[in-house]
């Protein structure tokens, strides 16, 4: 699994399921008091250090993007997909949305308030992790926080199948909490909380907080 054809798949997989992706997941968050709970955390924590821009990566059709707004966060999303990054503008015409990768992320270093990914570190193989992070951190202010969610367990499969039954070619990865906040400790950041739930986002999804040390 070569850097460019994972990265072309998870691409084309997402560009293809986009749009029965943004219906099937708009109303998720009504749905799961938890997460909402935490995403109101990590808005605090972002307003506490001083507020700016914070960005949501891997944001697909942007409702992460477009909730962390409502809480008063000058949040943009970052994704993969096109196609996402189409749904998004289409849906929050009022936001700003571009296309970008976590594995490169084009912004400038120490741009950022703070910064998310949401379920979306978990298309990333193992061997890219740590320069994902590295990525995170770099483009992060000194004493920002980062909030990372995940889905738990250690096995990876492939996924041919989804959101509508529209094919798709992606490798999904579960991971422990602990493996998790050791990478981020390995690379400068601070793990200040770290915790497990089980709700419609995932059957148990893993939640982690930290901040990039200075």
């Amino acid at each position: 699994m070569n850097d460019d054809g994972w990265l072309a798949d998870t691409r084309i997989s997402y560009d293809t399921v986009a749009a029965s992706y943004a219906d099937l997941l708009r109303n998720l968050l009504a749905e799961t008091p938890y997460e909402r709970a935490t995403l109101a955390l990590f808005a605090d924590l972002v307003h506490a250090a001083g507020g700016g821009p914070v960005a949501d990566v891997g944001c697909g059709p942007g409702r992460i993007t477009a909730h962390l707004h409502e809480l008063g966060v000058e949040a943009f999303g970052i994704d993969l997909s096109p196609g996402m990054i189409d749904v998004a503008r289409r849906d929050h015409p009022g936001l700003r949305f571009e296309v970008g990768s976590m594995t490169d992320l084009d912004l400038d270093d120490g741009s950022v308030a703070g910064l998310i990914a949401w379920y979306s570190l978990i298309h990333i193989p193992d061997s890219q992790v740590g320069s994902v992070i590295a990525h995170f951190r770099r483009v992060l202010r000194p004493g920002s926080p980062l909030l990372l969610s995940f889905h738990v367990g250690d096995e990876s499969r492939l996924k041919t199948q989804g959101y509508g039954g529209h094919p798709m070619k992606v490798h999904v990865h579960r991971r422990q909490p602990d493996q998790v906040s050791a990478w981020l400790r390995e690379g400068g950041f601070t793990v200040e909380a770290q915790m497990t739930l089980t709700s419609a986002e995932s059957s148990l999804g893993g939640i982690i907080f930290g901040r990039r040390q200075s």
